[in-house]
């Protein structure tokens, strides 16, 4: 996928002039990155805006002490907002990124990216679009953590992460690192979660036995 074919991930790219088109294409290339690459970290520039075509990034916080806070993922035809706010901010990563499963990604060199935000308002409607829907799901990510309980959210975790069978891969500490709580906590919520047969653990996953109690939990006020 070396060519313009990329661009049909991205529908607000597919009607930019033909100049702009013609620069984008020429100047960016796509990339594979296997699962579990750290694509990027703290105290690191970005060299270039991403824009995924396959496969899921993971874009975490890691405090000095060494707890995780998930801010958000990227999922095919989206870009990644932090990578956004340090290019036109020309600022360091504070956060790190790590591909959850294989990718396939456009890498868009920051000289092209300045270019085009300077003199497309296509491409510019295009990036800000993106980035501010990005910026709400991340005050949506800090009401829940400073003022929803944790039992409500970690209900609503699973069961957004099951697959069709009810079974999550994910540890104790992933799971806090989801919801931005301690591994104590989340396994003592867990614990009770099985006490109610909701749900049965073992190493490294869980799998949900009753996915209506957990569901009443996820809506409860």
């Amino acid at each position: 996928m070396s060519d313009q074919n990329w661009i049909s991930h991205f529908s607000g790219l597919a009607h930019l002039p033909p100049d702009v088109l013609a620069s984008l294409v020429t100047a960016s290339r796509v990339v594979h990155l296997p699962a579990g690459t750290r694509i990027f970290g703290p105290g690191q520039a970005p060299d270039a805006f991403l824009l995924l075509i396959r496969g899921t990034v993971r874009v975490q916080q890691v405090s000095d002490s060494g707890r995780e806070i998930v801010l958000y993922r990227v999922s095919a035809g989206e870009s990644c907002a932090l990578t956004t706010a340090c290019l036109m901010g020309y600022d360091d990563y504070l956060a790190e990124a790590i591909s959850e499963t294989e990718v396939d990604a456009v890498a868009i060199p920051r000289a092209t990216f300045d270019d085009l935000i300077a003199r497309s308002p296509d491409f510019r409607r295009f990036v800000f679009t993106a980035f501010s829907r990005r910026v709400t799901d991340l005050f949506r990510i800090i009401d829940e953590v400073a003022f929803s309980r944790v039992d409500v959210r970690l209900a609503q975790r699973l069961l957004e992460r099951a697959n069709t069978q009810g079974h999550i891969d994910l540890t104790h500490q992933q799971l806090a690192s989801e919801l931005g709580t301690a591994r104590e906590v989340v396994s003592r919520q867990l614990n009770e979660f099985q006490r109610r047969g909701w749900i049965s653990t073992s190493r490294g996953a869980v799998d949900i036995l009753n996915s209506e109690g957990l569901r009443q939990l996820a809506t409860a006020p």
